[in-house]
């Protein structure tokens, strides 16, 4: 990795953290994203001895709003000279239904939109690098979801577990769409389960489901440096460098739910992203 770039998005802790520790360490240059500024400097000052001080720096947006996604794009456009790994690592789960201040539900906003629209707004930057990499971190939850493209929204009964299911879904199609028309490009895109690990992404649920994931946690669930091995397998392995559009747990493809294969469903899925985040689906 030494000389490349690399983004990686909710980087100021878990998996993201991990991710931009190990992405360092192999001798990349990484640009560690955050919503909360405070938490960004502490994230710099842990990570600045795993490589030269210049190799690292921070980026601050929410995620949870177009207008900052874009000014993040321009940013980065402005100050980098090109852009060779992007991780959409950024996700959350919320236990209520909330709204951004652009009318889309936070959950399917953050984990979905962000990344649909941060990655076209990048499009210049991923442009100049040979082999762009664009990693997508999804989740096993994808399996017991499916669209509903007249309620994305969930408007009429919405779940945490839901929302954040439909949402990891809508990750895997979205790969599945930008890997497809990315053919032939040079870029990639692939997907990935971390495995089920100690985050505090599920910090909002109900009080007796936290108790049952922190109980769970202290024998089952993996580190956050467990969890970043497959993102960082994807952004730096040789292993990968021509397969696009796959999903991969502990390194490995395998194949996801019949609805993540639905070529139609992302298909209609891009369309209704490019509406709702003011691109034409063209680009």
């Amino acid at each position: 990795m030494q000389g490349k770039i690399c983004l990686v998005t909710g980087a100021t802790s878990g998996i993201g953290q991990a991710t931009a520790r190990a992405l360092l360490a192999l001798g990349a240059t990484v640009v560690v994203h955050g919503r909360d500024a405070q938490r960004g400097q502490r994230t710099v000052e842990a990570l600045a001895d795993v490589n030269a001080r210049e190799a690292l720096r921070f980026v601050q947006a929410d995620l949870a709003s177009l207008a900052e996604v874009r000014r993040l794009a321009e940013e980065l456009d402005r100050s980098l000279p090109r852009l060779d790994v992007v991780v959409h690592n950024a996700g959350l789960a919320c236990a209520r239904r909330t709204l951004t201040v652009d009318g889309h539900e936070t959950t399917f906003a953050v984990n979905h939109l962000a990344p649909f629209l941060l990655t076209a707004q990048l499009r210049g930057l991923l442009a100049r690098s040979p082999h762009p990499r664009i990693i997508v971190v999804s989740s096993e939850a994808h399996r017991r979801a499916h669209l509903d493209f007249e309620d994305l929204m969930l408007a009429r009964h919405y779940d945490q577990l839901r929302a954040y299911s439909r949402s990891k879904l809508a990750n895997l199609l979205f790969t599945r769409s930008l890997a497809r028309r990315a053919l032939g490009s040079g870029a990639t895109c692939n997907a990935l389960h971390p495995g089920v690990v100690r985050t505090g992404i599920f910090r909002q649920a109900p009080l007796l489901l936290r108790g049952a994931l922190a109980a769970l946690g202290r024998v089952l669930l993996l580190s956050p440096d467990q969890g970043a091995k497959t993102s960082v397998y994807l952004a730096s392995s040789s292993e990968v460098t021509d397969q696009s559009g796959g999903y991969y747990i502990r390194c490995r493809p395998v194949r996801p739910s019949d609805a993540a294969l639905d070529d139609a469903a992302a298909e209609q899925l891009w369309e209704q992203s490019a509406r709702l985040v003011g691109l034409t689906s063209g680009s």
